[in-house]
């Protein structure tokens, strides 16, 4: 991977960064034009890297997962003026993301190899949606903190002016945690007939399976309590945001892990 391909790559995040700073923010050309070099810049690193081998590093680990959120981030907004509001939350997120994967991007961060099957690369791509779904919910979370936090100071200052309303952006969380919660659910049954055709048990207490059923249970608690409890506002984010470090441990953590052991 050349230095000038992961410089223009993460360079490619920064209209989005830009987004913040629109006094209207809207789904007009500007805001697609920079939501599509975001996504250009990092599927294209990911195409380029990934073009003829496997590389289960941290780094590339980041960069895969940022692609996924930003391309996911474009499907959500195309039907919800909700999600696109938060543009100006996520590119942010996504340039810290991307600047940490290429620090991290070092050729003995993890194991370089052949592509994998089919079915793996499913179970993969699941799991990067479910993640990327976990993103999303966390930044509309964000978006409800920042937004209530304005409206009691009765100040609308920066950013917060130009996200949606609390009412709005608490209904996108939960709808994006429910889809996390039945993609989540395809990923460990998947991840379970996996193990089943390598010849595992098809339940296993690494750490990765251990985590991932524990934000299973996590999201729907906090789904339970919203429908039955009427679960809203901060607590409903902490929920939100628990689930989102149960699911960063679970995929970059473990590799983050395994990384700084030289495995």
């Amino acid at each position: 991977m050349s230095l000038l391909v992961n410089l223009s790559a993460v360079v490619s995040i920064l209209p989005m960064v830009l987004l913040a700073w629109r006094p209207q923010p809207a789904r007009d050309r500007r805001f697609w034009a920079a939501v599509a070099v975001a996504a250009i810049g990092a599927v294209g690193w990911t195409l380029v890297r990934f073009g003829d081998h496997w590389d289960g590093g941290l780094g590339a680990a980041l960069w895969v997962s940022a692609a996924t959120t930003v391309c996911l981030f474009a499907v959500v907004s195309a039907a919800s003026s909700t999600m696109a509001r938060l543009a100006g939350l996520l590119g942010p997120y996504l340039l810290i993301v991307v600047v940490l994967a290429s620090v991290l991007d070092m050729p003995k961060a993890g194991g370089v190899g052949g592509m994998p099957e089919g079915w793996v690369i499913l179970h993969i791509a699941v799991s990067l949606t479910t993640y990327a779904l976990a993103t999303l919910a966390a930044v509309a979370g964000l978006g409800v903190v920042l937004k209530e936090r304005a409206l009691k100071s009765k100040r609308p200052y920066g950013i917060s002016s130009g996200l949606p309303s609390v009412a709005d952006a608490e209904a996108l969380v939960f709808r994006l945690l429910t889809g996390a919660e039945v993609v989540l659910g395809v990923g460990i049954l998947s991840g379970m007939a996996l193990n089943v055709t390598v010849g595992h048990a098809w339940l296993t207490s690494d750490h990765k399976s251990v985590l991932s059923l524990g934000a299973f249970a996590v999201v729907g608690g906090v789904l339970f309590a919203h429908a039955r409890l009427g679960l809203r506002g901060r607590r409903a984010v902490r929920g939100v945001l628990a689930v989102y470090l149960l699911l960063t441990l679970a995929y970059p953590g473990v590799k983050a892990v395994h990384a700084l052991l030289g495995n």
